[in-house]
Order: C-alpha cells, then structure tokens, then sequence
C-alpha cells in the first residue's frame, strides 16, 4: 500500500496536537520518522517538517515512539545507510558550528591537486567531487582536530575510492585506519526543499590550500540547472580547493557539496553547489556507483609508455 502526500485541509484549520516523534517501519524494509499529528483506525497522519504524509496502517510493520531531545541528531536510516540528519534542531551562530563541527571538514590531497570533503560517518566515510580524485590512485586526507589548547593535524594516506561518479561529481572516499577514534561527522539535510533564497548559508573548505577557510553567504537561487545538473546558486565564496566540502545552513546540516563558480571579468558572488538531494541519493545507492580499481575507466591514471626513439 503507498504513503500519500496529503495537504491535510481539515488539521490545518483545527487544533494539531503532536503526539510525538514516532519510528514506522514498512513492509518494503523502509524507515519514516516524523511527528505524529493524529492516530485513526486505518492510518497514521506524520509530519516530516517539510511535508504532511498519510500512512495506511496495513502498510505499516511496527510503530514506536522516539525519545528524542531537541538537539539530539538521529541516524534515520536503517544500517545500510552511512549518513545521518537531524531529528529537530535550532538556528546557531556561524562561530558556534565552526567549534562544533570543523573537525568533520578534511582537506583531500593527490599528487595533481587538492581539495575540500566532509566526514559522513564515524568510521571515516567522507564525501568529496569526482573532480578532486579522478584519475588517482594516492589519496590523502588530513583531518585537524581541536585540543584543549593547540590544532592538530591528523593525516592519512591510506584512502580508498568506494564509490564514484564523474556524471554527478561526486565521490565516496573511506579512510583506513585501524584503531582511529571515532570521526566527527556532520549531518545532511533532510529535504533541500526547506531552503529559499535569502537563507544564509556558509561553507568551510581549504581555498588555494587554505584549510580551515570559513566563507558565509546566501542561497541566490534554490534550484539551478547548469548543463543537465542540478545546483544550488550561492554568493558563499566558492574558490579552487573548496571543491567537495561542505555548503552548511545554520541548523549545522549539509545542504551541498562546494563544487563551482563562474571566473569571468566582472562576475563575483556566483558559486555552485550539489544539492543535498542528489548527494543522499548518490549515497543511498552508492553501490551501483562503486568504484571499480580493474576499470580503467573507474579512476585509475594511466600514463602512455614513450614511443620509439623518444
């Protein structure tokens, strides 16, 4: 049985009494959680924070109620998922989410270049362009670390490429590292339909191998189409190095991944980024993307032998 996207007519103009958050597991092995607005017979009315759904109760396997705190993040997804989202959260300072959350931001190096990722999960899953690794085999990621008085630098070079895809430039990189602390990780939006222009956002990435480089501008445009791709259009200061890091709002979510502006002569405050839908949907099917190190079509750089008499 489908879930029904509804506009609920009759709750909109009577009281809404929220009975908490709640956790429905689906008979086709999926996961909502939301805000349960009303309870009837045959179905569940939840409420995601950006739109009403309609759960038929035969389509439902089990219901539990969450406790969640205000500012608890929740990992909303069943195990296969590497990512997580908010459960509910408030607006912070840009100076506040720096300190919180900095350390999830990685500076990416290969012997051509260097880059900006993020940390998605605890285990050392990171998200950066397809731009910033295609064609390498050496990967290194450095991840600076807040101590009580001094930034330390943690480096490693034993990165792999698990997932990638030059058509939306992105990549999933995981660092190997056995007996590593847990990562910090940041979360990803739940929907980037809550955005809209005017919103402030900012981003932190290593410009010009800058690391640790805080830019803050606005949403421009919530859903530009630049050959066939889908953008975010920002006035954040998007330079070469923030490549594949992350575009934050002030919720302390990822809404995009950093991945362009537009150099021309007179042209300023005109940056790109992936929208957070296609990362997540990249992430949840990151399997079909998986990088292939025997396809020399797959990321691998393969130099020409020389030719005879050179």
């Amino acid at each position: 049985m489908p879930i029904v996207f509804i506009l609920l007519v009759g709750l909109v103009f009577s009281p809404v009494f929220m009975l908490g958050m709640y956790s429905f597991e689906l008979r086709d092995g999926a996961v909502v959680r939301g805000e349960l607005i009303q309870e009837r017979v045959d179905r569940y009315y939840v409420d995601l924070g950006f739109d009403l759904i309609e759960i038929p109760k035969g389509a439902v396997v089990s219901a539990r109620e969450v406790d969640v705190d205000a500012e608890e993040l929740l990992d909303v997804a069943n195990d296969e998922r590497i990512y997580r989202m908010l459960g509910r959260g408030a607006d912070r300072s840009i100076r506040d989410w720096v300190d919180q959350i900095g350390e999830a931001v990685a500076l990416v190096e290969t012997p051509t270049g260097l880059g900006s990722g993020f940390v998605i999960h605890k285990d050392g899953y990171l998200v950066t362009n397809d731009h910033v690794v295609a064609g390498e085999h050496r990967i290194a990621v450095t991840i600076f670390e807040r101590g009580a008085r001094e930034m330390k630098r943690a480096r490693y070079e034993s990165v792999r490429i698990v997932a990638i895809s030059s058509d939306l430039d992105l990549a999933l990189l995981k660092i190997e590292s056995d007996g590593a602390e847990p990562f910090t990780t940041v979360p990803i939006a739940a929907a980037d339909s809550a955005l809209h222009e005017g919103q402030t956002v900012f981003a932190i990435g290593s410009p010009l191998g800058l690391d640790r480089t805080v830019s803050e501008g606005i949403i421009s445009v919530a859903n530009r189409v630049i050959n066939g791709r889908l953008y975010l259009q920002t006035t954040t200061q998007i330079n070469p190095g923030n490549s594949g890091g992350p575009l934050f709002n002030l919720k302390g979510e990822v809404v995009g991944v950093n991945n362009m502006k537009i150099a021309a002569v007179g042209a300023e405050g005109l940056g790109f980024s992936i929208s957070s839908r296609v990362l997540k949907t990249f992430l949840d099917n990151r399997d079909a993307y998986a990088f292939d190190p025997r396809n020399p079509n797959s990321g691998f750089r393969y130099i020409s032998p020389p030719k005879m008499g050179e």
